[in-house]
């Protein structure tokens, strides 16, 4: 599929349904979120994300879901509780949860240490897309260091051939990152102010 916008063109257009399927298959691809558009794969393939944006390895990616459940069952036992309460607030919305893991999903996604972000994203469809795939690594669609992009057109042009969820134009998103916020010890940490102010 394909749209114009401005006499410019957006290739690689698909719905949820043909685009979950090209991620089950490796691809990256970009869709938006409440806060700002984002890229994404499935967490096995997200040294793709790395590479594409240039983005420094330290920096983590986050684990990005369409409902609490689906998270969570990545969540080590000991941080359940307090995620839970935090979550039933602020999700879904721009609230990033760092928070202790299980099994392997932490080597894909922070190579240093088992923390993972979490977060359900308040726009409608960026849920569908996440609920029809489950859980996505995902982080912002920007070259690593550059402005975040704003909207499907400008994403389109940073990734050229990424396939992208139609339709298009996208909603707007706020235009500022979430808040993330981790877990230690029973105890939450600031790390990045955003969209939401802890209460």
């Amino acid at each position: 599929m394909q749209f114009v916008v401005e006499n410019k063109m957006i290739t690689q257009q698909f719905g949820i349904y043909e685009l979950a399927l090209k991620l089950k298959k490796g691809s990256l691809a970009l869709f938006p979120t409440d806060t700002l558009p984002a890229i994404c794969s499935y967490p096995k393939y997200s040294k793709k994300i790395w590479t594409i944006k240039k983005r420094p390895s330290s920096k983590p990616l986050i684990l990005m879901g369409g409902c609490l459940d689906d998270l969570f069952e990545f969540v080590h036992p000991c941080a359940l509780e307090d995620g839970s309460q935090l979550a039933k607030i602020y999700w879904p919305g721009a609230l990033t949860m760092v928070l202790p893991t299980i099994g392997n999903l932490s080597e894909h996604l922070n190579g240093n240490s088992n923390a993972v972000g979490f977060r359900v994203p308040a726009l409608r469809i960026a849920r569908d897309l996440l609920m029809q795939t489950g859980p996505l690594a995902t982080t912002s669609a920007n070259i690593s260091g550059e402005a975040p992009v704003k909207d499907a057109m400008e994403a389109s042009i940073k990734f050229p051939g990424i396939p992208i969820l139609a339709p298009i134009p996208w909603p707007n998103s706020s235009g500022m990152a979430s808040t993330v916020v981790e877990w230690e010890n029973g105890k939450w940490n600031l790390l990045r102010p955003g969209s939401v102010v802890l209460k």
